[in-house]
């Protein structure tokens, strides 16, 4: 039996209400001048409040020493075993823009990128090029044509964008076709086993189209392709939780995971501030709520500690308008670490801060790495976020005589 199972098994039924709070690549390193993450650089006080009254810890997304992706992180968090459900980074951003992936679909997150003369990526992300220009050359690339395959192509925010190819005889199992640096050519599309020798070449075509479409921009006259993927099947968070579950998020893709799951999506904000109006508005409605704030990750991305640390200040002043709503469990943390030292996702594990009634607080003055790690929750894997938000929120019985 594993834990969903066991959850499944042991769920009930009750009033209590429960917060997730998601700042994207919370976890950080130290600043060697300070000695101090960007989390415990910034002024929290109202995370600090809070860290007081509740336990902290620190969350292991994967495994100890595996640096997890976006989608594997949050589907951990969300109480199911990253290394026994893929999904992948493709059919989540084709279902967050509302895209049905059926069974004969392989979904493929692509960024706009810029190549020099030679063909070289100079910058991967097109300068992280505005939405608004970036969704007509999406929508540009829907006259390409591949006999035998009907081609989808979908903008998404900023630099991304999908592209779903239909048909007999797709596998998913294609390599990213992003060298995840600067200064080389985007890599061919290659199949990792016969099923998905179709998809590559279709993939090879497609870029093949796409370069003469885009070859005219200063900015986007290129792209890459990650996360080829088909759909997966999960079982609902009705079903194994028993939660009547809401997601406030800007990003697509975080929309698609917990469409995914079963979760409702809930509005379009574009930014923090609409997305707490969006959790009031629907309060009483739900009783689970993931809300998710990614500019801590991308700050982090960037390798612009200070920006990060704006960012994390940013997200700690929302902090007394979710309180007011007097969650039964209230819960902070990250999906993975992004520290800007890096410019990257990281291995290391991530805070986090459960404050309940029912919780058993620690010594813990400060959310920040170096007091998560003597918090009372200790280090744990994700996968059990969920069932230790279930027992806090009153939602698990017994297990066993």
């Amino acid at each position: 039996m594993d834990i969903l199972e066991l959850i499944a098994e042991l769920k009930e039924k009750n009033d209590s209400k429960i917060v997730l709070l998601v700042a994207d690549g919370l976890g950080g390193l130290p600043d060697p001048a300070t000695g101090k993450t960007e989390l415990e650089t910034a002024a929290t006080p109202n995370l600090d409040r809070l860290a007081k009254r509740g336990v902290c810890g620190l969350m292991t997304p994967i495994a100890p020493g595996i640096t997890p992706g976006s989608g594997p992180g949050h589907l951990a968090m969300f109480g199911y075993d990253p290394l026994k459900y893929v999904i992948g980074r493709g059919v989540l951003e084709a279902t967050g823009v509302g895209f049905e992936v059926g069974p004969k679909d392989v979904a493929v997150r692509c960024n706009f990128c810029t190549l020099d003369a030679e063909g070289r990526i100079i910058d991967r992300r097109a300068g992280r090029i505005s939405t608004e220009e970036s969704a007509p050359l999406a929508i540009s690339l829907r006259q390409i044509q591949i006999p035998g395959v009907e081609i989808f192509v979908e903008p998404v925010r900023e630099h991304r964008f999908v592209v779903i190819f239909r048909g007999d005889g797709l596998g998913a199992n294609v390599s990213d076709t992003d060298p995840q640096r600067t200064g080389v050519p985007p890599l061919d599309p290659v199949p990792n086993d016969y099923e998905s020798q179709r998809t590559a070449d279709v993939a090879k075509r497609f870029l093949a189209q796409a370069r003469e479409i885009l070859a005219g921009h200063p900015k986007a006259n290129g792209l890459t392709m990650r996360g080829f993927s088909a759909r997966p099947n999960l079982p609902s968070y009705e079903y194994v939780y028993g939660l009547r579950a809401a997601a406030i998020a800007v990003y697509p893709m975080y929309k698609g995971l917990a469409r995914l799951v079963g979760m409702t999506i809930i509005g379009n904000p574009s930014n923090l501030g609409e997305e707490i109006d969006l959790l009031e508005s629907v309060w009483n409605d739900y009783d689970f709520f993931f809300v998710h704030f990614k500019y801590t990750d991308s700050r982090g991305e960037d390798g612009n500690f200070a920006a990060k640390v704006q960012m994390i200040e940013e997200f700690d002043r929302i902090i007394p308008r979710v309180e007011a709503l007097r969650p039964t469990v209230l819960i902070v943390t990250g999906d993975h670490s992004t520290p800007a030292a890096l410019r990257s996702h990281s291995w290391h594990p991530v805070p986090v801060l459960l404050v309940a009634d029912s919780c058993r607080p620690d010594a813990c003055q400060s959310f920040g790495e170096t007091e998560c790690l003597r918090g009372g929750l200790g280090q744990f894997p994700a996968v059990y976020l969920m069932s230790l938000a279930m027992a806090h929120a009153g939602r698990l019985g017994k297990y066993g005589a």
